[in-house]
């Protein structure tokens, strides 16, 4: 028992480090935050299919690059509970890949154009909504997707199960 815990506090951390380390890469590039987001650091929102581990690691590695990146409080809030929503609804639909990339896509769609109108003043929403939601479709949809065809041949190896 004591294996599997620390097993699953190593991928947490290990996935929360490597989510801050390419949301830093997208930020140096300027798609990190605000209407035109292509975080991706969000390819890795697929890793709840593979390890449960990837819930919590995303969340805390979200946290945590929202607030070093200079995030308003709102974003680091709001905007790390959105990618705790997709996370576990990309672990509910495990079973299927395709589906499973919806959640993230979803939340984060729905959640982060609101938080830049009314943390950071954006408008007009609809180009948050239209912006955000094709980032995402890139980062997750995509990147994610193809990050998982990638893993599933190392599964064992990676995750242990």
């Amino acid at each position: 028992m004591q294996k599997k815990n620390i097993q699953f506090l190593t991928q947490a951390a290990m996935i929360a480090a490597i989510y801050v380390v390419l949301t830093f890469v997208a930020n140096a590039f300027g798609l990190a935050n605000y209407a035109v987001q292509v975080r991706f650091s969000e390819a890795l929102t697929i890793l709840p299919i593979f390890t449960p581990a990837g819930i919590p690691g995303l969340f805390i590695g979200c946290l945590i690059s929202n607030i070093l990146t200079g995030c308003a409080i709102p974003d680091i809030i709001f905007g790390s509970l959105a990618t705790l929503i997709g996370a576990f609804g990309t672990r509910a639909l495990k079973s299927n890949r395709f589906l499973a990339v919806l959640p993230p896509i979803a939340a984060n769609a729905i959640i982060v154009p609101l938080i830049l109108k009314y943390a950071y003043g954006l408008e007009p929403l609809w180009f948050s909504f239209l912006t955000v939601t094709a980032g995402e479709i890139i980062s997750c949809g995509v990147l994610g997707l193809l990050l998982a065809f990638a893993l599933n041949k190392y599964r064992k190896q990676i995750f242990g199960n």
